[in-house]
């Protein structure tokens, strides 16, 4: 019973296959045999024409990523304290439901000012003691710094017109 579904799923993927091929080569592939695995070498090289192969490299996109993990407490003072730029930090954790659902919604908003604001991600429970340090005791908690200093937070969930009021507060707009 196997067997059957599996030659019937490889003809099936054959004959689209020969669909999308140009009509000189379909002639060739359609007058082989059934069986897949009995075609000779030329008609299983049609099949891999320079018309159907995929590029070798997929093109590079310039998209500067708008937030980062933090690792450790030297990696949140160097991107984080020692910023030029106001950094939105999300304390977050894995098991957070709110907290996946602000935090896509937290992108969009940095991501529309483009780049005059960074975003810090810190997850809870790697980073215990960074959490204590600025009184996390509720996930999500959104803080804003700017030169080091905390210059507004939030708690909970925001709907996207709040989330850009608090960022166009934050940079100064």
């Amino acid at each position: 019973m196997a067997h059957r579904l599996l030659v019937r799923r490889v003809w099936t993927l054959s004959v689209k296959d020969i669909r999308c091929l140009p009509r000189s080569t379909a002639t060739v592939a359609s007058s082989s045999s059934f069986s897949t695995s009995l075609q000779s070498a030329t008609t299983r090289v049609s099949f891999l024409s320079p018309s159907r192969t995929l590029p070798r490299a997929l093109p590079r996109t310039s998209r500067r990523e708008v937030s980062f993990n933090v690792q450790d407490n030297e990696d949140f003072t160097e991107r984080v304290i020692n910023n030029e730029l106001p950094v939105l930090v999300d304390f977050h954790a894995q098991w957070c439901g709110p907290c996946k659902i602000l935090g896509p919604r937290l992108e969009k908003a940095v991501a529309k000012q483009k780049g005059r604001v960074a975003m810090a991600k810190v997850d809870i429970d790697d980073h215990t003691d960074l959490a204590i340090e600025y009184g996390v005791s509720a996930v999500p908690t959104v803080i804003a710094i700017r030169g080091g200093d905390v210059v507004d937070h939030f708690v909970g969930i925001k709907d996207d017109d709040e989330l850009d009021s608090f960022v166009s507060k934050v940079i100064g707009q």
